[in-house]
C-alpha cells in the first residue's frame, strides 16, 4: 500500500512539474510592449507649415495661414502606409516649430487659424478616423520644444504642454505609442523675442510625474518613446538600424556630467544594442525617413524597395521595429514616387514571407520540457506564437532537427523566443544537411521577438538544425521559419 502512494506521489508531482512553464528570465516585456513588437514597420507623418517653407525644421515664426494644403487625403496617407506593410501611424501633431494640428486651446497658433477646412478642421481627427478605418494602429508625437510659445523655458509653459497630451489623449480614441523627441531648446521665435533659450532636460519637463500621472492613466497602452525610453528607447542613429547584437533590456545610464539618466540624451551608447540583462525591457525602434529629409522636400526621392528591405532586417530583424517617415507634399498627399516605393516594399515583405518552407516539415528535438507535448518542437512550426518550445531547466543548449523530407532552396532564417519569458538564448547557430554531414551555415548571438539572418547565398537542403550555444537558462522558442528572398 505504501509503494502504490509513493508512486501515485511521484506521478502526480511529476504531472505538476510537466504542466510548469519555465521561469522567466530577466525583464519582462508588459501587454502593451508585446503588442508594440507586434506591430513590428509603422510610420511617422511629419507636416506642419514647415513643408510649405521647404525646411527641415520651422522656426516657430511662419504665419498659420501658411498651412494650406490643396487636397488633403488623410486616407490616401493611410494606404499608401498599409500598401508598405505598416501596420500603424504616429501623427506629428505638434513639431519644434509649435504649430498644433488640432483645434487645441492651449496656444493660437493652431490649425483654426490656417486656411485649413475654412479653420474648422482637425487634421489629428482625420488621421486617427483613417486610419482605424482601414485597420491600422494610431499614435501622437507631440513636441516638447515649441520655438513659438513665449512661455517655453519657464514653469508656465510645462502647464501648457501637459495639457496639450491631455487633449491628445482624450479626445482621440486609443493610442499604440506617445512619441517624444529628444530636441530641446535652442533658437526659436518664442513669442517675438527671436532668442535662444536653454533647459535643464534632467529636470525641467518632470517626465517622470508627466507620463505617470498623463500618459499611463489616459492612455494605459500606449507605449512612451523617448531616446533613452520608457517602453521604447531610440536605436541611437536615423539610419533605421540597430546592431547585430542587440538586447531589448536596457539599463538606462548618464550622460558624461550628468547624475541622471533621462529622456532627451541623445548620446546613451548603449541604445543600439541594448544592456544584456539590463534593468528593465526597453527594446529599439529605428527611425528613418523614406525620403532623406522627414519634411517634404521636391528634390529628394524616396529610398529604393531594396533599400527599405535591407533596414527591414537590420531592424525588425535584429528584435527592434522600424519607424518610416513619412512626408506629405503640399496637396497633403504622398507623393506618387513615395506610393510606388511602399508598395514595392510591402509586396516585397509580402510575398517572401507568404510561406515557411520548414512549416510542412517535421521537428525533433533532443529534449522537451517535462515530456509534455505542450512544449513540444511541433510549436515552432505551427505558426501561432502563443505557443512555444521549452526544455527542461537543466537543458540550456539544446538542438532541434528539422527535417522537410525533400530540398528546399531558402536564403532566409526566421526565429522567435517567447519573448513573455523574457530574451533567454545569447548564441545560437544554423546547420543545413549537405551530402552525409551537417555544415554550419550561420552563427548568431541575440535572438529576442525576432531574428532574421539573411544568408550570402541560397542553401538548399532537404535538413536544418538549429543549435543553441549559449543560454543561462533552458530555452522558449516559439517560432522557426525558412524563406526565399523573393526579389
Amino acid at each position: 500500500m505504501i509503494k502504490k502512494i509513493t508512486c501515485l506521489f511521484f506521478f502526480a508531482t511529476s504531472a505538476v512539474f510537466a504542466q510548469t512553464p519555465p521561469k522567466p528570465y530577466g525583464a519582462l516585456p508588459a501587454p502593451r510592449q508585446v503588442a508594440w513588437h507586434e506591430t513590428e514597420v509603422y510610420g511617422l507623418i511629419h507636416f506642419t507649415p514647415t513643408t510649405f517653407e521647404n525646411k527641415e525644421w520651422g522656426y516657430g515664426d511662419a504665419d498659420p495661414k501658411t498651412f494650406n494644403p490643396t487636397d488633403f487625403n488623410a486616407e490616401q496617407i493611410v494606404l499608401a502606409a498599409k500598401a508598405g506593410g505598416l501596420r500603424g501611424v504616429v501623427l506629428v501633431a505638434k513639431h519644434h516649430d509649435g504649430f498644433a494640428l488640432w483645434p487645441t486651446k492651449t496656444t493660437e497658433y493652431n490649425i483654426s487659424k490656417s486656411p485649413f477646412r475654412d479653420g474648422k478642421g482637425d487634421l489629428v481627427k482625420e488621421v486617427a478616423d483613417a486610419a482605424r478605418k482601414h485597420g491600422l494602429k494610431f499614435g501622437v508625437y507631440c513636441s516638447p520644444w515649441d520655438r513659438n510659445n513665449a512661455k517655453y523655458g519657464t514653469p508656465e509653459y510645462l502647464a501648457i504642454y501637459r495639457e496639450q497630451l491631455k487633449e491628445l489623449y482624450t479626445n482621440y480614441g486609443e493610442l499604440f505609442m506617445s512619441w517624444h523627441d529628444g530636441a530641446n531648446g535652442g533658437d526659436g521665435y518664442y513669442g517675438g523675442t527671436r532668442e535662444k533659450r536653454s533647459i535643464d532636460n534632467t529636470t525641467y519637463y518632470q517626465w517622470d510625474s508627466t507620463w505617470t500621472n498623463l500618459t499611463r492613466k489616459l492612455q494605459p497602452t500606449a507605449n512612451i518613446f523617448s531616446d533613452i525610453g520608457w517602453d521604447v528607447r531610440w536605436a541611437g542613429n536615423e539610419d533605421g538600424s540597430v546592431n547585430e547584437t542587440s538586447w531589448a533590456t536596457l539599463t538606462p545610464k548618464p550622460s558624461e556630467g550628468q547624475n541622471v539618466a533621462v529622456p532627451g540624451q541623445a548620446n546613451a551608447t548603449e541604445n543600439p544594442g541594448g544592456t544584456r540583462n539590463g534593468k528593465f525591457w526597453i527594446p529599439a525602434e529605428c527611425d528613418v525617413p523614406l525620403r532623406k529629409g522627414w519634411f517634404y522636400h521636391p528634390t529628394e526621392k524616396p529610398k529604393t524597395p531594396e533599400k527599405l528591405f535591407d533596414l527591414y532586417l537590420k531592424s525588425v530583424g535584429r528584435g527592434a521595429a522600424l519607424d518610416l517617415g513619412l512626408a506629405p507634399d503640399t496637396r497633403g498627399q504622398l507623393h506618387e514616387d513615395d506610393v510606388a516605393a511602399l508598395k514595392a516594399f510591402g509586396d516585397h515583405i509580402k510575398q517572401t514571407f507568404a510561406t515557411n518552407l520548414a512549416a510542412k516539415g517535421g521537428s525533433k528535438a533532443v529534449n522537451v520540457r517535462g515530456y509534455n507535448s505542450v512544449y513540444s518542437a511541433k510549436n515552432i512550426l505551427d505558426g501561432r506564437p502563443e505557443t512555444y518550445w521549452a526544455t527542461d531547466d537543466d537543458f540550456k543548449t539544446p538542438e532541434v532537427t528539422i527535417d522537410m523530407s525533400q530540398p528546399i532552396t531558402f536564403d532566409i532564417i526566421s526565429i522567435q523566443e517567447f519573448i513573455k519569458l523574457g530574451q533567454r538564448i545569447e548564441e545560437f547557430a544554423i546547420d543545413a544537411w549537405q551530402g552525409t554531414e551537417w555544415k554550419e551555415i550561420h552563427k548568431g548571438t541575440s535572438i529576442g521577438a525576432k531574428r532574421l539572418v539573411k544568408l550570402a547565398a541560397p542553401v538548399t537542403s532537404a535538413k536544418v538544425r538549429l543549435r543553441i550555444t549559449k543560454s543561462p537558462v533552458s530555452v522558449a522558442i516559439s517560432e522557426f521559419g525558412l524563406y526565399k528572398d523573393s526579389e
